[in-house]
């Protein structure tokens, strides 16, 4: 009983690293067509951010290791997407994208970790980093609502992929059951957040999956369009 967390840990690893991979059906769009089309790069960028901010957690606070190996493959995948953009991108597109990943991927990673490491120490060090990693895991989990409020209104699941909303809801459940067991509740107040909207997310997929268009796949940058897109790059500043 004292190992459940370990096995609970593990099966988490496992839905992590499938919900990290769902945007491969995105990116082998993008290759095939050589273009990033109106698909934008910021949820990979944030991604990235914040798979850098639980790696570092895992590796700062003892016994937290399947937390880091999950994320620290998280960081590299998102780094592989964000490499795709960079190729791919218009060339406006891609010096907006360099810009906010440099920003935000390595400019705010690089003051967390510097803050914490040399104007802390101990239990406030890892407090203060998972206070970080819990109020961006909560924005990013908030971020399918605009998808969720789109297929109140039009009565449609073409922008809200059934299994990136079942993959949400399993990886929210399980992390949230972990966090339970190892007493963690920056672990546990975002992943909880997860669950319930992926819960609600699956609710609303019921209700209308028999709608006239849907999609089955994992195109989740569908759900996050026109942020970056080359229509709009020129108009938009991300905030």
């Amino acid at each position: 009983m004292n190992n459940l967390y370990f096995y609970v840990g593990i099966i988490g690893n496992i839905i992590s690293v499938m919900m990290f991979l769902s945007p491969v059906k995105t990116f082998l769009r993008i290759v095939k067509k050589g273009s990033t089309e109106e698909f934008e790069s910021l949820p990979y960028i944030c991604t990235l951010l914040n798979s850098s901010l639980w790696t570092y957690y895992g590796i700062t606070k003892p016994d937290s290791y399947l937390v880091a190996t999950v994320n620290g493959f998280g960081v590299v995948v998102e780094i592989v997407y964000i490499s795709m953009f960079l190729i791919y991108a218009p060339p406006r597109t891609r010096a907006k994208t360099a810009k906010i990943a440099g920003i935000v991927d390595v400019v705010v990673f690089a003051v967390a970790v510097f803050v914490t490491q040399f104007a802390m120490e101990g239990e406030m060090r890892i407090n203060v980093i998972g206070f970080m990693g819990a109020a961006l895991n909560v924005v990013m989990y908030a971020s399918p609502l605009s998808a969720m409020r789109l297929v109140w209104t039009t009565k449609s699941v073409e922008y809200m992929p059934f299994l990136l909303s079942f993959f949400l809801f399993l990886n929210g459940g399980v992390w949230c059951l972990y966090a339970f067991l190892v007493q963690d509740w920056f672990l546990g107040v975002p992943n909880g957040s997860g669950f319930v909207l992926g819960f609600a997310q699956l609710a609303l997929y019921s209700i209308y999956r028999k709608s006239n268009v849907t999609s089955d796949g994992l195109d989740y940058g569908s759900q996050h369009r026109h942020l970056l897109s080359p229509s709009t790059s020129d108009h938009t500043h991300p905030s």
